[in-house]
């Protein structure tokens, strides 16, 4: 039977705002969603990150089924589509329909593979834009007009400004626009102490189906199931909001970028899968967090710190995403080719720092920003692996990860592949920054303050190494003259020590 509209609705798009959705008739359209194992397999994806998608797509598809809307939904082992492209193209034949339409989706590939299906079927391809953010892209696109270097600080004030968002009329509420001064204290040799509880969402029917299917159909995947307990539901996704506003947001400002061993969530705010599924929409996570600003109940440097996190990167990281593809995918800034320890993948490393974030990533699908940009991410670039092959990793292993958010964050953040499109400086760190940002030194086979020798820091003399490499491209950035004063003061005893000593790591990283 034709159809006028088959309507797509993606993995990361299950809210009933998505505007592939709007003007809907039951009538004469048709959804369709589809579970595709090579979805999975593009990246060896962590099995929490499968069972959260496919999880959150089943209770969606529900919801649109209780409406008396007719969902073509196709599960795991129950067709035998191999990509989504494959099943589109089927549901085609099937519906003969006028159109198909779509919200942007948020991954370049994906994109791509639309336009062609329209083009090979002869059909019109109506992609609606993604409402869900406060920036589309053609406004991201008027605010960087003909920049060759993008400032997320630039954008984040213009933000602030359009949205009213912690504005005392036309001035910063408090008086400034960034309290990141306040926002990077380590802990004490106690540790953090207490800490609210993590919100817990105790699998439904549907949920432990779904881990059973993940665990059938990909059990070599890497990470667990054991601890899964995401919220998969609109429902769920507001008391996750809720409990965070509640408990943690209070306390999360100052120890943002904290770190410290066998604890995984601090008070960070775990809303990253749920905004990136669209199951929260970030204008209501930025209202709630400003009005608990507003009636006293969470500091103001706390409140800044997060809001600019969703009001501020997330919309810019967006942005950039879509300008600069497919290009970001492809950059090698510095021309590394090493391929990932084969750690990556286990945890099984005598640097403690990696151990502990692997470990908790393995355990949870979640590390946060700090664990992500300055533990492996870091390594990830002194070490000289492939930008491709750690890309692939981050969206492989986090339950959050979607490629618009993932990439930029890996190629141009953590591994300067880009050339510092956006960012102003390589973002590199020794052991030091570790120790000092963490307990997780204590508890390690290395030291952060030898630079060569077996008791040595690999962080740490892949740091110095990399600064002895690329020392003449640093010391034309002001912001990395500091960074080259301990290099400089070195004798070329020294320097050569520490150069072999990096030389031998690298060509040795799976048995650190």
């Amino acid at each position: 039977m034709s159809v006028r509209h088959l309507v797509l609705v993606l993995g990361d798009q299950l809210s009933h705002d998505n505007p592939a959705l709007a003007g809907f008739d039951p009538a004469v359209d048709r959804i369709l969603m589809v579970e595709a194992p090579a979805e999975a397999g593009h990246v060896w994806s962590h099995k929490a990150r499968i069972a959260l998608f496919l999880s959150a797509m089943r209770h969606f598809a529900a919801e649109l089924e209780a409406r008396g809307w007719p969902v073509d939904y196709l599960r795991l082992g129950e067709h035998t589509h191999a990509s989504l492209v494959e099943a589109w193209r089927a549901a085609v034949v099937r519906h003969d329909p006028a159109g198909l339409v779509v919200c942007e989706p948020g991954e370049w590939r994906l994109e791509q593979a639309l336009h062609a299906l329209g083009s090979e079927q002869g059909l019109p391809v109506a992609l609606r834009p993604d409402t869900h953010f406060l920036a589309s892209r053609g406004a991201f696109q008027r605010w960087a007009g003909d920049r060759e270097t993008l400032l997320m600080e630039h954008f984040y004030r213009a933000m602030r400004k359009h949205h009213r968002v912690l504005m005392d009329g036309k001035e910063p509420a408090g008086g400034t626009w960034n309290f990141d001064k306040d926002n990077r204290q380590a802990f004490g040799r106690g540790g953090p102490g207490a800490l609210p509880a993590a919100p817990r969402f105790t699998p439904d029917a549907i949920t432990l189906d779904v881990l059973a299917t993940v665990r059938k159909h990909f059990p070599d995947h890497p990470g667990s199931l054991d601890s899964f307990a995401w919220p998969v539901t609109r429902a769920d996704a507001l008391q996750a909001l809720a409990a965070f506003v509640r408990e943690r947001l209070p306390g999360f400002g100052t120890h943002q970028d904290a770190m410290w061993t066998d604890t995984p969530f601090l008070w960070h705010s775990l809303l990253a899968p749920a905004l990136n599924l669209k199951l929260l929409d970030p204008r209501e996570v930025i209202r709630a967090a400003e009005e608990a600003w507003r009636a006293g109940h969470a500091p103001l440097p706390a409140v800044e710190g997060f809001i600019r996190q969703i009001l501020g990167w997330r919309e810019f990281i967006r942005g950039v995403y879509w300008r600069d593809q497919p290009a970001m995918g492809e950059a090698n800034h510095f021309g590394h080719t090493r391929p990932l320890p084969a750690w990556f993948w286990t945890g099984e490393t005598r640097m403690n720092c990696q151990r502990q974030v692997i470990r908790q990533t393995l355990d949870h699908g979640y590390a946060h920003h700090i664990q992500r940009l300055m533990v492996t991410g870091n390594f990830a670039l002194l070490a000289g692996l492939s930008p491709q092959a750690v890309a692939d990793w981050f969206l492989a292993v986090y339950v959050d990860a979607v490629e618009w958010v993932e990439l930029p964050n890996v190629a141009g953040m953590a591994l300067y592949a880009n050339g510092g499109r956006f960012t102003s400086k390589p973002y590199v760190a020794s052991g030091a920054y570790i120790k000092r940002m963490s307990n997780y030194c204590s508890g390690c086979s290395y030291s952060p303050d030898v630079k060569t020798g077996p008791r040595a820091c690999p962080v740490s003399t892949l740091y110095w190494d990399f600064l002895d490499r690329h020392a003449h491209m640093l010391a034309a950035n002001p912001r990395c003259t500091l960074m080259l004063k301990p290099l400089e003061r070195m004798s070329e005893i020294e320097r050569a020590a520490m150069r072999s000593h990096a030389a031998a790591l690298a060509d040795g990283l799976d048995k650190l």
